[in-house]
C-alpha cells in the first residue's frame, strides 16, 4: 500500500510539473506535434501519411484511360 501511495504522489507531481507551462501562460496550450503543423516539415514537402495517401489517390485528369 505504501508503494502504491508513493507512486500516485510521484505521478501527480509529474503531471503538475508538465502542466505548469500550459496553466500559467496567457495563451497556454499543448504543443502541436502533428507533422503538418511543423514549418520545417512543410518546407521540405513532408506531410502526414493520411494527407499524402489522399493526394496519391486523387484522380489524375491528364492520365491516359486504360481499357
Amino acid at each position: 500500500m505504501k508503494v502504491f501511495l508513493f507512486s500516485a504522489i510521484i505521478l501527480a507531481i509529474c503531471i503538475v510539473f508538465l502542466c505548469v507551462n500550459i496553466i500559467f501562460k496567457r495563451k497556454g496550450e499543448f504543443p502541436k506535434t502533428h507533422v503538418s503543423s511543423s514549418k520545417a516539415m512543410r518546407k521540405r514537402g513532408i506531410g502526414c501519411a493520411q494527407s499524402q495517401d489522399r493526394m496519391a489517390r486523387m484522380e489524375n485528369k491528364r492520365a491516359i484511360k486504360e481499357f
